[in-house]
């Protein structure tokens, strides 16, 4: 793309990595409808909303439990080993060695764990489907560490920060600045707790060195902390976010299938919709809830989105001529 060095710190890797990405992977088109979304969408410029206290307690369990309300039944830990066509519509999905009849299935998966169910469903869909997603591709590793310190970072310092540079060191959060239980702990001991993230870690790296590396990297962005005893550190490694490669986008799985029973959702859904990462999750598990009560004949959810053109007209007719040119 021509980027300057600077441009390239500050956008492109920075951009790149928050896809999990390396930047010499990535498609070049993902990365513009990102900054289309957090540049050119809107004129508010770029917010984050976070919960005030860990995922299970601020999300998840209130969620299952409002679906558990509802007569819904949530099978944590039980593998799916097959989905196939019922007889007289609907599908049947095997899991845990029962097989069970229902009208419909989404299938909210990682890149892996798609290419595993669809591969065991030979009678899913069609072939032709079924190929592209065993094409699918994940992001290589990436790292999560979390520190608790025996002293405060300094008082001046942002609740999260973005870097680049830094080794594989690409953000650090200080959590007690936004999250109950990490704010609790601080307050009882004087200390901290800080997250560090590395994404795109090479499948092939040493990680206990990649986590020693992380630690370090902290110390040059907050001196403060190299004289802080650890009390605590857990380091959590994944591998589980999809790839986007240069050219993949056709291949990738949009909403609906060949099946009407059967849809996807998910962050490496194709949709036309200017949305990425989390919100493409979240969008697409609409679309498809959508596509599904369509066909029930009720009407589902309305979603609001960015203008899918930039917001500046002089810009869009200089484009207009340079296709024309």
């Amino acid at each position: 793309m021509g980027f300057p060095e600077a441009a390239r710190h500050l956008a492109f890797e920075v951009f790149s990595r928050s896809f999990f990405s390396d930047p010499a992977e990535l498609s070049a088109a993902e990365l513009v409808l990102m900054f289309h979304i957090y540049f050119l969408g809107s004129s508010e410029g770029l917010l984050f909303d976070v919960p005030n206290a860990p995922f299970p307690v601020a999300l998840w369990e209130p969620l299952g439990a409002y679906l558990a309300s509802h007569g819904v039944e949530s099978r944590t830990g039980t593998a799916v080993e097959e989905v196939a066509p019922a007889a007289g519509g609907g599908v049947t999905v095997t899991a845990g060695g029962r097989p069970r009849r229902y009208d419909a299935v989404v299938l909210a998966l990682d890149s892996g764990g798609l290419r595993h169910v669809v591969s065991a469903s030979p009678r899913l869909c069609d072939a032709r489907w079924r190929a592209r997603i065993g094409r699918l591709r994940s992001a290589p590793p990436f790292l999560v560490s979390r520190l608790w310190l025996d002293r405060p970072v300094a008082a001046d310092r942002p609740g999260f920060l973005g870097t680049s540079g830094f080794g594989g060191l690409d953000n650090v959060s200080v959590l007690e600045r936004w999250e109950d239980e990490a704010a609790r702990w601080a307050s009882r001991t004087g200390g901290s707790v800080v997250e560090l993230h590395a994404y795109a870690v090479a499948p092939g790296a040493d990680r206990a060195a990649q986590q020693r590396l992380l630690v370090e990297q902290l110390h040059r962005v907050y001196p403060e902390t190299r004289d802080a005893r650890t009390v605590d550190a857990r380091h959590e490694w994944r591998s589980d976010c999809p790839l986007f490669p240069v050219g993949g986008y056709g291949d990738r799985p949009t909403v609906r299938t060949p099946d009407p029973a059967v849809v996807v959702a998910g962050d490496l859904v194709r949709t036309d919709l200017p949305v990425a990462l989390m919100e493409r999750a979240a969008t697409t598990g609409f679309l498809a809830a959508n596509a599904l009560l369509a066909g029930w004949g009720v009407r589902g959810q309305t979603l609001w989105t960015v203008p899918a053109r930039g917001r500046s007209a002089g810009l869009r007719t200089l484009v207009r001529l340079a296709r024309r040119g």
